[in-house]
Order: C-alpha cells, then sequence, then structure tokens
C-alpha cells in the first residue's frame, strides 16, 4: 500500500448544516465560550447513546519494557447505557448520568443533577443538540421551574460545535474502544 500512498485508515466526511439559523446559532454558542456572561456557568452538554457495557473474559496483562500490553479478543457484553454528560466549559468538571434510555424525562432528571451541582446562586447556560428530548414539553416544564438555567441549541448537523464532543471523543478513545487498561471495565465519567 505505501508503494502506492493509499492510506486506507484516513476518512473524511463534511457537511454543511441546512439550518436557517446556522450563523445566529454558531455566535450565540462561540460567544458563551469566549465571552461567558457574569455569574454564570456554561455547560456543553450531550448524549452518548448505545454504550456497550463490556468485560474481558481474562485480565489485561500489562506493558512491561519490550512488551506491550496483551488483552484478550473476546469480551462479555453487559447491555448498553446511555451517557448523559455536561462540561463545565470554564472548569472543565463534567458532570455525568447513566441511563437506561434517552427520553426527555432522563434529559429533565439529568436537568435536575446539573443543578444540584451547580453553586445556586449562577445562572446556568446549557449548549446542547437539536434532539427532540431536550425540547419536550417536560422539559419545557421544567425549564419555567427552573429560571436560572436557559438552553442554546447548536445549528443542525453542527454537533462538532459542543465542546462535550471533544470530551466524548477522549473517553472512546482511552475506554470504550479499548475497555479501559485501568480497571479493564466501563467506568463512569471523570475515570
Amino acid at each position: 500500500m505505501a508503494a502506492f500512498g493509499l492510506q486506507p485508515w484516513r476518512t473524511e466526511t463534511f457537511k454543511i448544516s441546512p439550518d436557517p439559523l446556522l450563523i445566529d446559532k454558531i455566535r450565540d454558542v462561540v460567544g458563551l465560550y469566549l465571552a461567558p456572561p457574569a455569574n454564570t456557568a456554561v455547560f456543553a452538554v450531550d448524549e452518548k447513546p448505545q454504550i456497550q457495557a463490556r468485560e474481558r473474559t481474562a485480565p489485561v496483562l500489562p506493558m512491561v519494557p519490550g512488551t506491550p500490553e496483551r488483552r484478550s479478543f473476546d469480551y462479555v457484553r453487559h447491555s448498553t447505557v446511555d451517557l448523559f454528560a455536561a462540561l463545565n466549559t470554564a472548569t472543565g468538571k463534567v458532570i455525568g448520568k447513566l441511563s437506561a434510555q434517552q427520553r426527555a424525562v432522563d434529559f429533565r432528571d439529568f436537568l435536575d443533577e446539573i443543578d444540584r451541582q451547580t453553586d445556586p446562586g449562577l445562572a446556568v447556560h446549557v449548549i446542547c443538540g437539536n434532539l427532540s428530548a431536550h425540547k419536550a414539553p417536560t422539559v419545557h416544564k421544567w425549564l419555567l421551574a427552573h429560571p436560572r438555567f436557559q438552553l442554546h441549541f447548536t445549528p443542525t448537523d453542527s454537533s462538532w460545535i459542543n465542546q462535550v464532543e471533544r470530551w466524548f471523543a477522549e473517553l472512546e478513545r482511552r475506554c470504550i474502544n479499548r475497555i479501559c487498561r485501568y480497571c479493564d471495565r466501563i467506568s463512569g465519567p471523570g475515570h
């Protein structure tokens, strides 16, 4: 392959958002990242659905000088979970919550978790995608009861602008794809 300059492991994709409010939404989200209002906490929030909870059938043998880390190729699957994550854009702290499903009530419960873990004196700005669960009546009702919370939506097909996506990519690279080398299992956020 090298002789022909082929690199089959490389991929590129790109899509321009059809969102009519693309520029306004990008300005809103980037503005929150670069210059958040005073006395606020800004959270980049998203869900990672259908994470496979897997366990290796044999212990991972650690890397030693001259020998790579070794692991069995097979594993036992223990169903799937959805991970809700909120990345505080100022501190880098992540609030996470596992859920069996990705429903509006689960998102509302996750907003409750963010509320519990955030200083009550701060306004809370939540950057999230356009998932229907984020706009459901149960979430709207919750927001009316919690006026310090304000949702900001990324443009359609533009999850790349949500900073928590970078955290998900690291989580996947370090733990999910490899089955965490530190404990040989999937573990919660912040691991």
